[in-house]
């Protein structure tokens, strides 16, 4: 099969009628040829749910940039995905992500003593020395999946680092995290949300009985803080701030499992988009490999690439009031999503935006929410670990062929590819 089969992470499927509320209709990849017709045409277009009461689909960059940042007008309280919950769910499943300032503010500025930039920067040793070792075994491995000994051991193995857990623990950790977020997908796990009756766990993080066992594990790092113990970022985040405020107990329980299943999956698929990128468009390597030793070509280039990959789709938000906007009327109460994948791909503000350029200046990508309450608190890490294996492919690798078929995950809420058969070329 030739390369030209494998090029784009993306569909450019010309049908404009998919249904962007299917988990199945990213299984191909993203379909940004209806992103660009709804840009195009009807930047905030309504849409039916097979399953659901419909919603807003908000789709340019300008407007999703206005909107996130009204949180009094449209919230995150009522979930962040396009499912419906009820308000007995949304209390109990909710983490800071499902909740607005000034509250949002309180327990972000708690997390933002384990996640700042400073505190982050700390790791890079770490993680370029955990990079050296994967690459260096990539090279000896010959054909591998790219996902299972790269791009999914690094975040893990920090995350272990992080949380100041055992590295025997790490597995199990992901594994469950994997259950959480790839709730969709029957290769992640038994409890497939639209395939199986979930209703015995719909008071659980992502409709998933993995939470119990996260809230277990979650429960033994609080009594080892509490016994005295140095638990990583546990101890960090478990303190009372200046004014006295600390997390509950439940809170962090729910920030854990956010944490172990989202501080892993975006930034695996984020790597892999990399080198999948690297391994379809062989004068990207040849860039990075002129530019070794050139940090801020670096961070451009890891900025490009996270646009490019792009691997949270959306965010969605309820309207909390009748408004008009660009001509609709929206009522209290409607879902209201933010398609961030579609914000990256905007011809407005992004030259050839179905095009990789390592020098993209500026580059205003919505990757990690920039410009809303809800920026990720885990964006300088991610960054950061994009940065370091990129310095080190450049470093050790010749270059990358993709050696099989690439398969996608099964959900529109994360864009990820979970298999890349590659070979690393010293």
């Amino acid at each position: 099969m030739s390369q030209t089969n494998w090029q784009y992470p993306f569909s450019l499927s010309k049908d404009d009628q998919i249904d962007l509320s299917s988990l199945d209709a990213f299984n191909e990849g993203a379909p940004f040829e209806t992103f660009a017709r709804m840009r195009a045409q009807d930047s905030l277009t309504w849409c039916d749910e097979v399953d659901g009461r419909g919603f807003w689909s908000v789709t340019k960059h300008k407007d999703i940039q206005k909107l996130n940042k009204d949180f009094a007008l449209l919230t995150s309280s009522k979930g962040i995905r396009i499912e419906d919950q009820t308000e007995e769910e949304y209390e109990a499943r909710k983490t800071f992500q499902e909740t607005d300032p000034p509250e949002h503010t309180k327990t972000r500025l708690i997390m933002h003593k384990a996640f700042g930039h400073a505190q982050i920067a700390q790791y890079e040793e770490q993680i370029r020395n955990i990079t050296v070792e994967l690459v260096e075994k990539g090279l000896k491995l010959g054909e591998f999946d790219a996902v299972e000994e790269v791009a999914a051991q690094l975040p893990m193995r920090m995350l272990g680092g992080i949380l100041g857990v055992p590295d025997e623990d790490l597995e199990w950790l992901v594994k469950k995290g994997d259950s959480l977020i790839s709730n969709s997908d029957p290769d992640y796990t038994d409890f497939v949300v639209d395939k199986v009756d979930t209703e015995e766990y719909r008071m659980l993080p992502f409709r998933s009985p993995a939470a119990i066992e996260l809230f277990d594990y979650a429960d033994k790092l609080i009594e080892r803080k509490r016994n005295g113990e140095a638990v990583g970022i546990v101890n960090l985040i478990l303190e009372p701030d200046k004014d006295g405020n600390v997390i509950s107990d439940d809170e962090f329980k729910n920030f854990f499992c956010l944490l172990v299943a989202a501080g892993n999956d975006t930034t695996r698929y984020s790597l892999t988009a990399c080198m999948h990128a690297l391994a379809n468009h062989p004068t990207l390597m040849q860039q990075l490999k002129d530019n070794i030793g050139n940090k801020d070509f670096f961070l451009s280039a890891t900025d490009e690439l996270i646009r490019w990959a792009s691997p949270t789709t959306h965010f969605r938000r309820t309207a909390t009031d009748d408004f008009e906007y660009k001509g609709k009327q929206v009522k209290k109460g409607d879902k209201v999503v933010l398609w961030f994948l579609s914000a990256n791909r905007d011809e407005e503000i992004f030259g050839n935006p179905y095009e990789i350029d390592l020098l993209r200046k500026p580059n205003r990508f919505l990757s990690f929410g920039q410009g809303g309450p809800h920026v990720c608190l885990g964006m300088f890490l991610a960054k950061l670990e994009v940065r370091v294996v990129l310095e080190e492919l450049a470093n050790r690798v010749s270059k990358i062929e993709q050696v099989g078929l690439h398969s996608y995950l099964r959900s529109n809420f994360i864009l990820g590819i979970k298999k890349l058969p590659v070979k690393f070329v010293k």
